[in-house]
């Protein structure tokens, strides 16, 4: 498997703005409470020579999880690796980490998530937030994150997924323009060898990775933008997409859209955008492994 594959998207403002949206809150709460609980277990178990928890998070991106986790661990000594295969992203990433006071306790590193330049067992703790559905290989990257994860005890032993199922939309109001532009988003993850049902598939990947059932927790977890300012950061980021983007270029040059359809889901999204009453919710497949 080629270690340098692409993100597909590319890490412009218009494919990145909604993706700085998310915190650990709203992204990754299926594991704060066992980070916490590791953290503290790691700290009580080594009170004579203590160390901090190490977590690594798989494809940073913008890094606004990676910071959030950063802050969730500060108080308990823990430490955050974010990784991408993107110098470019990653350094925003560190800007973005300075900005929010989070750089004391993180580092930076590109590195590909089939081919991660760790030791095994290296971290207590691996997260990947919306990688897998962008993989060719999806199996093959669940087994790496898991290599470089530490055995349970002493706290650590923790790999928490989170990927999202474009079938579980849920939009209202639910025009025309925003089912032309919903086609248009599944057609080209796809075409870019991408996964559009990566949340229901999740716990079957880490199965094909080679981890036993016992040792999983899944679940599925929802995003929801209802409130003005969530509303117009999703919905401008999906304009920016369709004025100029990757996922334009590709539904053009595919000829599975066009500039007058393209219209019309801008229009639809600004109408979205403006009406009090419109929400719009998303699906996510949810895993947490326990290594032993």
């Amino acid at each position: 498997m080629n270690p340098e594959q692409p993100y597909a998207p590319g890490h412009a403002a218009s494919q990145t703005q909604h993706h700085e949206w998310r915190t650990a809150s709203n992204s990754a709460a299926h594991l704060l409470p066992h980070l916490h609980r590791a953290a503290q277990q790691l700290q009580q178990q080594q009170q004579a020579t203590p160390r901090p928890l190490q977590l690594l998070d798989v494809g940073a991106g913008s890094g606004t999880i990676s910071a959030s986790l950063a802050q969730h661990l500060a108080p308990l000594g823990g430490t955050v690796l974010a990784t991408d295969i993107s110098d470019d992203i990653l350094a925003r990433a560190a800007a973005h980490a300075a900005d929010v006071g989070a750089a004391g306790n993180m580092a930076f590193r590109r590195a590909s998530v089939y081919a991660l330049p760790f030791a095994d067992g290296a971290f207590d703790v691996v997260h990947a937030h919306q990688v897998l559905c962008h993989l060719k290989a999806p199996v093959e990257a669940v087994r790496e994150m898991v290599r470089v994860c530490r055995g349970g005890g002493g706290g650590g032993g923790l790999v928490a997924l989170r990927e999202s199922d474009l079938h579980s939309w849920c939009v209202w109001p639910e025009t025309e323009g925003l089912r032309k532009f919903h086609r248009l988003m599944v057609a080209t993850l796809v075409a870019n060898g991408g996964e559009d049902r990566g949340g229901r598939k999740l716990l079957s990947w880490v199965l094909e990775a080679g981890v036993d059932r016992e040792d999983v927790e899944a679940g599925f977890g929802a995003w929801c933008f209802s409130t003005s300012e969530d509303k117009r950061v999703w919905g401008e980021s999906m304009i920016s997409r369709l004025q100029s983007g990757q996922m334009r270029d590709k539904g053009l040059e595919m000829g599975i859209t066009t500039v007058e359809d393209i219209e019309d889901m801008i229009k639809a999204w600004r109408e979205w955008i403006e009406t009090e009453g419109a929400t719009l919710g998303l699906m996510n497949g949810e895993v947490i492994v326990k290594k032993n």
